[in-house]
């Protein structure tokens, strides 16, 4: 982590991550990038359906391979790049036919390291292959729920899952939730752990920087009026009275309320729920 000297209020708290010595560029290939349209937090009807977004800097948006369909084609690591849309660092990788592709990095990966996508690969750093051939107590990334459906869990920042135990037909998982989850055997994952682990240290130092990340401020709830939220109102600070527990604006229970749907397609594929705040 990178910290500085108090010469202003904000200066004091500050930390950022230090790319110094693990980036090695801060220009994208321009073939693998495109215009991104920004969300401001609301749907097709202008309303807000998720709150504290807007603004922000202007971004362009890096195509992410998150399909790896090049199977047993050895890729080397040309660059490693900051992505404004993600936490975790990305690189760009260029095959063996001549393809060049941006991948999340993991982590003690950089440039000159090769990778291939094999189901007879080693389990190494940065290759993929599916769970049935980890073994168990391997951390792993960039996982799949579906055979060839492309990696949708554990992506960002200094994240990893471990492998458990691998069953008839179904390998057991860590998320980095605590939550035990059963995923096909035939699913594809990446070995290691997902780069920029200090990212969950970082520290804004001011509101401002908020600002460019497109995160607009909260109000406490208890600040408000009752017409605006369950907490506001009273004379002075007040407390939530007597209800049974914390309230969202819009009324329902807060913290450690389990929000899961009972009746959700993929219920039985977990062992052990993750834990939540109390």
């Amino acid at each position: 982590m990178k910290t500085f000297s108090p010469t202003t209020p904000s200066r004091r708290q500050m930390s950022v991550v230090t790319y110094k010595g693990v980036l090695t560029t801060n220009k994208p290939k321009k073939s693998l990038t495109k215009g991104k349209k920004r969300g401001s937090g609301r749907n097709n009807q202008g309303r807000i359906t998720v709150r504290h977004k807007g603004g922000g800097h202007k971004r362009t948006l890096r195509l992410i391979d998150f399909k790896y369909d090049k199977r047993a084609i050895p890729a080397i690591i040309k660059s490693v790049e900051y992505d404004p849309n993600r936490s975790a660092f990305i690189a760009l990788v260029c095959y063996k036919d001549g393809e060049y592709r941006y991948i999340v990095v993991p982590q003690n990966m950089k440039v000159g390291d090769t990778f291939v996508v094999d189901a007879g690969a080693d389990v190494k750093i940065g290759n993929r292959l599916p769970l049935k051939k980890i073994a168990s107590g391997t951390f792993v990334y960039n996982i799949e729920l579906k055979p060839d459906g492309g990696a949708r869990l554990v992506r960002s920042a200094g994240s990893y899952a471990e492998v458990l135990a691998n069953d008839i037909g179904y390998t057991s998982v860590k998320m980095p939730s605590g939550e035990v989850r059963r995923i096909n055997e035939n699913a594809w994952a990446s070995v290691g752990a997902v780069s920029n682990e200090e990212y969950k240290l970082a520290n804004f130092g001011k509101a401002g920087k908020s600002r460019w990340k497109g995160i607009r401020p909260t109000v406490r709830g208890s600040a408000m009026n009752p017409v605006d939220h369950p907490h506001g109102g009273g004379e002075g600070r007040q407390g939530i009275g007597l209800r049974r527990g914390p309230k969202t604006r819009e009324g329902k229970q807060a913290y450690g309320v389990r929000t899961r749907r009972s009746k959700k397609y993929s219920n039985k594929f977990i062992v052990t729920r993750r834990k939540t705040k109390r």
